[in-house]
């Protein structure tokens, strides 16, 4: 019986160790696949949050431009600082 033991004794530690080593590489996909479940749903959250269009349509300057066209136009003189100031408050909506 002595002689019997150590075979099986042995191939319980091998099954044992391929079993534990399984199951943690299995622990560790599961903790991938949450990780990047939860990466999506913050993408996603963000998205959500963002303004429908972050680019302005084709027929209407960004509003930047807008201001940098008035600044543009009161270097060259054809806009007095008093007129610059009237346009840009119109185009903040003050």
């Amino acid at each position: 019986m002595i002689m019997r033991r150590r075979p099986l004794l042995r191939a319980a530690v091998v099954g044992g160790g391929a079993y534990l080593a399984d199951k943690n590489a299995a622990q560790r996909q599961e903790e991938r696949q949450y990780a990047e479940s939860m990466q999506d749903q913050r993408l996603a959250d963000l998205e959500q949050q963002q303004p429908v269009s972050r680019v302005p349509s084709q027929g209407q300057p960004s509003m930047v431009d807008q201001l940098n066209q008035l600044n543009a136009m009161r270097e060259k003189g054809a806009l007095s600082d008093e007129e610059f100031s009237a346009a840009k408050a119109r185009l903040l909506g003050g």
